[in-house]
């Protein structure tokens, strides 16, 4: 009888053709463009890194301060920080051609014409595999209502990007929303590829004796252990709602944590806040993960997704 404690696990994924050596991805917006972390350790051995948002235009962001410590999580309103798409290609792609990780370019925009035009540049690139399209972003064309909120706004910005798309498209979705399942379906009827989530949950924090808020821009984006719950109900629900793969984010930090999100129905997940209270989080996550796969006789990751018992 074979000794599976003994035998390496196959933690290999594979997404919509492209594949991943782990389901451990770093989230857009905790791991820059991966060059600051490569100090610290090898992220070549991570199944992926998700960029910055990248938009048409360089932004330089919100106003500090724009990051705040909370129970079990924290707020941030950073306001997409980036160099801008032409930036991203000059600065930041060299070192992305280096690597031997899967690169996932994630997208963000004002209009619906930004979306288009910087989706088409990311995608052209060769060291981008996929496409991460960001739909929390206030849509300038219509109120400043995200494009995530309604799921004919989903459908539509996701059809329309998707025509400037040459390589896999994944769909972030918001937690801010009244129904995930109807908002997935959205995503997945305008042809998206995969779908990932949840971005963060709406939050703000007060200094009460100063009687002001602690963010600049008085609300933030809550991330970290404290929306796990929220996001394992959402990773559910949208898997049984739609036929595309799914990964899943929110509050990782141990393995047991990666575990629930594929038992959930998760194909791989992305590691954010993690990143930045422990820069080897991706490194260590990955160790635990093997670890936990060969006490408990598990021979590949991939039989974990979507066994959930119910």
């Amino acid at each position: 009888m074979t000794d599976t404690k003994n035998i390496t696990p196959d933690t290999s994924v594979e997404i919509c053709g492209v594949k991943f050596k782990n389901p451990v991805i770093t989230a857009s917006g905790t791991f820059g463009f991966g060059k600051e972390y490569a100090e610290f350790y090898d992220i070549n051995l991570l199944g992926g890194i998700c960029t910055k948002g990248i938009t048409k235009e360089r932004r330089e962001g919100n106003p500090s301060p724009r990051v705040a410590e909370t129970p079990m999580g924290m707020l941030n309103s950073v306001g997409l920080q980036n160099p801008g798409i032409e930036g991203f290609i000059k600065e930041d792609v060299p070192f992305l051609n280096t690597l031997g990780t899967v690169v996932i370019a994630n997208v963000a925009g004002k209009t619906e014409e930004d979306y288009c035009y910087t989706v088409e540049r990311a995608s052209a690139l060769d060291c981008v595999k996929m496409v991460e399209l960001n739909i929390s972003c206030p849509n300038v064309k219509a109120g400043g209502m995200a494009f995530g909120v309604l799921p004919e706004s989903v459908e539509k910005i996701t059809a329309a990007v998707k025509k400037h798309c040459s390589k896999p498209l994944m769909v972030k979705l918001s937690p801010n929303v009244a129904n995930i399942s109807d908002n997935a379906r959205a995503a997945e009827n305008g042809g998206a590829d995969c779908l990932s989530l949840i971005n963060t949950v709406s939050g703000m924090a007060i200094d009460w004796k100063s009687r002001k808020p602690i963010l600049a821009n008085v609300c933030g984006g809550l991330s970290g252990p404290a929306i796990k719950p929220i996001a394992l109900k959402m990773v559910y629900e949208t898997r049984k709602a739609v036929k595309i793969p799914v990964v899943g984010m929110g509050g990782i930090v141990t393995a047991d944590d990666i575990m629930e999100f594929l038992v959930a129905g998760a194909s791989a997940v992305q590691i954010g806040s993690a990143n930045i209270f422990d820069p080897t989080a991706g490194l260590n996550l990955i160790n635990e993960l093997t670890n936990l796969m060969k006490r408990c006789s598990i021979n590949s990751v991939r039989e974990i997704t979507g066994s959930l018992k119910i």
